[in-house]
């Protein structure tokens, strides 16, 4: 009976000291119709399927010489055709993310679908093949979005400013305190983005980049939970007015000009980091190791437990 019994609290320390690891590395299912699975693998394919972008950049890619990101950014379509979808004739027209790629809202709409699945097979461009990194179904969806999901939000934000075109303000503030305000704060500041070495707050990206706002408020974020607008019946009446009112909250720049629009288009989110200064490393460095040694300690006291509980069970069987 000891002998059976052994086996079997192994198997219960390992689900216990392992099962995080294990459920952390389960893939998480793609959430959405196969529209809004389309938009998001527009956003950042690879972050939709849970998969290692490609090493280097995009082959085509070298084609260009105006935007200088690199690595996984240069994989992205949003990268290449903006978050308007009119690549060279929209918003990356200029600035640090202009590619001179062509507008795919425009091209997308001459297209079958078929011919979309094909073209991101490469059968007119060899370097525009995608089937290695994409499955079929996946690569339908994403023709799909170009096809049938594409909208041009040039009438609901100003390009010279970047304002929303008459959000109203008071719809906005209800639709963001009761669905966006639970992770971002009722400032927008409970996330901290990291992008192009600023930190950044939500109010501050949607005063940079409203077309990338808007895309996510109505698709969500690639790889995250994000509630997604068209699953909560938005309009673009309801799209335009959070936006106007998260334009309103704190930037952190109020007495600086806004940078071009898509500067720093995907900044990571930041939840903190350590503190300036020597008095502030010192008190970072302290924190760190009472936090270890904290982890440490529960650790081992679970490990005793669990090794009483095993020698009290095995006496029982005596």
């Amino acid at each position: 009976m000891q002998k059976k019994l052994v086996p079997v609290l192994i198997q219960a320390i390992l689900v216990v000291f392992l099962g995080a690891g294990i459920v952390s590395a389960r893939p998480a299912s793609v959430p959405g119709d196969d529209l809004t699975v389309g938009a998001q693998l527009y956003d950042k394919w690879y972050a939709v399927l849970q998969v290692t972008p490609p090493d280097g950049n995009m082959p085509i890619w070298e084609r260009q010489s105006t935007n200088t990101r690199s690595g996984p950014e240069t994989w992205r379509c949003a990268e290449c055709h903006g978050w308007d979808y009119k690549g060279s004739e929209g918003a990356y027209g200029s600035g640090s993310h202009f590619t001179g790629f062509p507008n795919v809202m425009k091209l997308a709409a001459e297209l079958p679908a078929e011919e979309i699945v094909a073209h991101l097979k490469g059968s007119k461009d060899p370097s525009h093949d995608f089937s290695k990194y994409i499955d079929d179904a996946n690569l339908n969806k994403l023709a799909r979005f170009l096809k049938e999901g594409l909208g041009d939000d040039s009438a609901l934000i100003d390009s010279v400013t970047l304002k929303a075109k008459g959000g109203d303000l008071a719809r906005g503030k209800h639709l963001f305190e009761s669905t966006c305000a639970r992770c971002h704060g009722m400032d927008g500041k409970t996330i901290v983005f990291r992008a192009e070495g600023v930190d950044e707050y939500l109010g501050t990206v949607a005063s940079r980049d409203p077309y990338r706002f808007l895309h996510r408020t109505r698709f969500g974020v690639a790889g995250t939970e994000m509630p997604v607008g068209r699953d909560l019946g938005w309009k673009p009446a309801d799209e335009v007015a959070v936006l106007a009112y998260v334009q309103s909250l704190p930037t952190g720049f109020e007495s600086e000009p806004q940078s071009n629009v898509g500067e720093g288009s995907e900044p990571s989110p930041k939840l903190g980091g350590p503190q300036g200064g020597l008095a502030g490393g010192l008190l970072t460095g302290l924190a760190a190791f009472f936090g270890m040694l904290g982890g440490s300690v529960i650790f081992l006291f679970g490990l005793l437990v669990l090794g009483m509980l095993v020698v009290w069970v095995l006496r029982k069987r005596k």
